[in-house]
């Protein structure tokens, strides 16, 4: 899932990344006048429920000064729902029960960087992509034992923390292992937040995860955890429907406008190199 670079990031380098995902999100956009976009739909001031984790910052997670919801995400929505005239109401659910209660009508939208991939397409409709990510090893800040995928697999009492049926999941058994998904060295968890206290205590030893969620538990952990070797694949993020939805037209023309405008260009500036965890 997100950002380029080989060494642990100090001060400096974290710094290139995080100039590296404006560029990314950047050139990301579609590169139309706002002039020649078409009018958006107006969806009359119907409410939609949106539902997310709250576990993956800076796309969204609750802030820990003032509790609230807040990201990337909750930004982006807003603004979605404001150009297309509906009203927000938000709840929350685990990441392996997400896909399901959108795709079984219990939510109207779901975010919480989800990855597009054709096995998920088969259970709920994708927006367009609204953002690029890669994925990248996070680690104790004092690790030296191993420093990329190629090492980490040769420390064989190393052990990877992964929620099953995700992204990380599927590149820790295939990319940085043996390809058996049953590993012992896989060790499961129910949240990304449950996988990285599992890191910072010591009962796991990496976990893989995108530099939009790792630069965030990087920067809130004062030196503890730190982004290691290079960049494990790319993939692109997007909102989940249930299968059908009128939303996803009506979105996607959003997502297009927001990109063409330069919004998405500005939430990612504020999110990924303005804001600071825990501060």
């Amino acid at each position: 899932m997100t950002l380029c670079g080989v060494s642990p990031p100090g001060a400096r380098p974290l710094h290139r990344r995080q100039l590296l995902l404006a560029a990314l999100a950047a050139s990301f956009a579609a590169a139309v006048p706002a002039s020649a976009a078409p009018a958006l739909p107006d969806l009359k001031g119907r409410e939609v429920t949106v539902v997310t984790e709250n576990a993956y910052p800076p796309l969204q997670f609750v802030d820990p000064k003032s509790g609230a919801a807040i990201g990337w995400e909750y930004d982006a929505m807003g603004e979605i729902a404001k150009r297309l005239n509906f009203r927000l109401a938000y709840a929350n659910a685990s990441w392996d029960a997400m896909i399901g209660a959108v795709s079984s009508g219990q939510y109207d939208i779901g975010m919480t960087g989800i990855t597009i991939r054709d096995d998920r397409k088969e259970k709920v409709d994708f927006s367009d992509p609204y953002m690029r990510s890669e994925m990248f090893m996070l680690v104790r800040g004092d690790e030296t034992r191993f420093t990329d995928a190629a090492s980490f697999k040769g420390f064989d009492k190393g052990l990877i923390g992964a929620q099953p049926g995700t992204t990380p999941f599927y590149t820790a058994a295939y990319e940085v292992l043996d390809g058996n998904e049953q590993n012992p060295r896989i060790k499961l968890f129910e949240t990304f937040g449950a996988q990285v206290q599992a890191l910072k205590t010591g009962d796991i030893d990496m976990v893989l995860t995108d530099g939009t969620a790792g630069r965030g538990y990087v920067e809130a952990s004062g030196g503890g955890l730190k982004l290691v070797g290079g960049p494990l694949g790319a993939e692109d993020f997007g909102f989940i429907f249930p299968k059908g939805s009128d939303l996803v037209a009506p979105v996607d023309a959003a997502i297009a406008a927001l990109k063409a405008d330069g919004t998405f260009e500005a939430l990612t500036r504020k999110w990924f190199l303005d804001y600071k965890m825990g501060q």
